[in-house]
């Protein structure tokens, strides 16, 4: 076990397979990661909780693609592990400083809505795809209409053939002012702005902006820490409510004994930045555990 934790620690920050010369022209003491505690996990024969240190000066500042690539870039692909898992990461106050975070949070979101007190209640569209654009304006007013205070795109609603970005968002800006004048409370609807590329998600946050909109929406895995800090910065800078999705999480969390606690992901979303992220729910057709749900 402290074989391979320290074989972990090394892999993840100075170390290789083998010893190089140019090991000497640098100070490894001053730049390698410590694996300084190891303990066997309750009940588990062959699974042990190692604790991994690493120097700050190994990460670039607010570059939460960086952090991820160093501590679980291949470290995950070890022959010496049948499997490895990160439960949890502490983030030094320093560290930290260097990310924007969140666009806004949520006192600044309630008071865009002006609604206090209690929980903001929303629901997806659905059917998620098939939909033309005109038909999703109108599920979308009946909704905001009838009650909710938001309504959103799903994880795969992005420009398909059927309903293309733009004209879903303006048949959803059209139901969004419609439902507010007619019930004098302010709505909105999280426009889900991931693309293929950042230059074309950027078009649709901006487009979104331009609408006069209060949110949209990013799947920040299958988008990529990279645009989702872009569209986060812009979100702030232009006052708009960043909302996430956490589609493609599973592959990555859901195994008890390979890939990473739910978390990691969320600790790093808020370095990141979105105002709020799915966390699942306990009852209905995906895996949630309670303590997971409840963060």
């Amino acid at each position: 076990a402290e074989e391979a934790g320290a074989a972990v620690a090394a892999e993840s920050s100075t170390g290789t397979w083998t010893t190089v010369w140019t090991d000497g022209l640098t100070s490894l003491d001053r730049y390698k990661g410590r694996c300084y505690h190891i303990e066997p996990v309750p009940g588990e024969e062959s699974q042990f909780i190692a604790y991994v240190a690493y120097p700050l000066d190994l990460f670039e500042e607010g570059s939460v693609t960086n952090m991820f690539t160093s501590i679980v870039g291949n470290v995950f692909g070890f022959k010496a592990l049948r499997a490895l898992r990160l439960e949890d990461l502490r983030i030094p106050t320093a560290y930290v400083k260097t990310f924007q975070g969140p666009p806004h949070g949520i006192q600044v979101e309630r008071d865009k809505l002006n609604k206090y007190g209690r929980p903001l209640l929303g629901c997806t569209i659905k059917p998620k795809l098939g939909l033309s654009a005109k038909n999703y304006g109108r599920a979308v007013y009946e909704c905001l209409r009838g009650g909710l205070d938001f309504t959103k795109d799903d994880e795969n609603v992005n420009s398909q053939p059927f309903m293309r970005w733009r004209d879903r968002f303006l048949f959803c800006a059209e139901a969004i002012y419609k439902s507010q004048a007619e019930t004098g409370e302010i709505k909105g609807h999280y426009l889900n702005a991931t693309a293929g590329t950042c230059e074309e998600m950027m078009k649709r946050a901006i487009f979104a902006r331009e609408l006069g909109v209060p949110i949209v929406m990013h799947d920040y895995l299958t988008g990529g820490f990279t645009a989702n800090t872009t569209l986060a910065h812009y979100c702030r800078d232009n006052g708009l409510l960043l909302h996430i999705h956490r589609a493609m999480h599973a592959v990555i969390d859901r195994q008890k004994n390979h890939g990473m606690h739910f978390r990691v992901l969320a600790k790093a979303l808020r370095m990141s930045g979105g105002d709020h992220i799915h966390a699942g729910t306990v009852v209905g057709k995906l895996e949630g555990e309670r303590d997971i749900t409840l963060g």
